[in-house]
């Protein structure tokens, strides 16, 4: 780095001073002023800059290597998944292979429900559908106060408001 100390800095201002002129210096010194603070402004945006594209390059490389734990843990699990799944039908199936059932050849081990049960449960579920969708008579309504009838706000108020002239004397206001 450039060693510019105060006698120096003394020194150039004084030949700029000589070789200028006082009535050209001040604004000779604004000038340079003004390309100083853009090419230090310049140089702190290329500084950003590079920091910002070695953050970006640091981030990538994170992402890769959480992406590929995430791959290995997921293949040790559809591993492990696979290997229960097998060991489940090898129990299920009765520890051999040739039982010469269609689900255990085909791995499927799901059961059938049982047409009785669900003769069952559809008959309940028609009976509550039934109860919740069907209308309840108008005299249990009256009987338990339940409302007949809905109106609207803006239709009570019309139905309860006295009439204009009603209640006042024909001289007052």
């Amino acid at each position: 780095m450039i060693d510019i100390g105060l006698t120096k800095l003394a020194l150039i201002g004084v030949v700029a001073l000589v070789v200028i002129g006082p009535e050209r210096l001040p604004k000779v010194a604004r000038m340079a002023g003004t390309l100083f603070g853009r090419a230090q402004r310049y140089i702190n945006d290329v500084k950003s800059e590079v920091s910002r594209e070695m953050e970006l390059d640091e981030l990538r490389k994170m992402r890769q290597d959480v992406e590929s734990a995430a791959s290995e843990v997921s293949g040790s699990i559809h591993k492990s998944m696979a290997e229960t799944e097998a060991s489940l039908n090898d129990a299920w199936n009765g520890g051999d292979d040739a039982s010469g059932s269609d689900s255990a050849a085909t791995g499927n081990w799901t059961r059938q429900p049982d047409p009785s049960l669900l003769a069952i449960k559809a008959k309940a579920f028609r009976r509550k559908k039934l109860s919740r969708t069907t209308g309840v008579p108008a005299w249990y309504k009256h009987q338990s106060g339940h409302k007949t009838r809905v109106i609207s706000a803006s239709a009570r108020v019309a139905k309860y408001r006295r009439p204009v002239g009603a209640g006042k004397s024909a001289g007052f206001f």
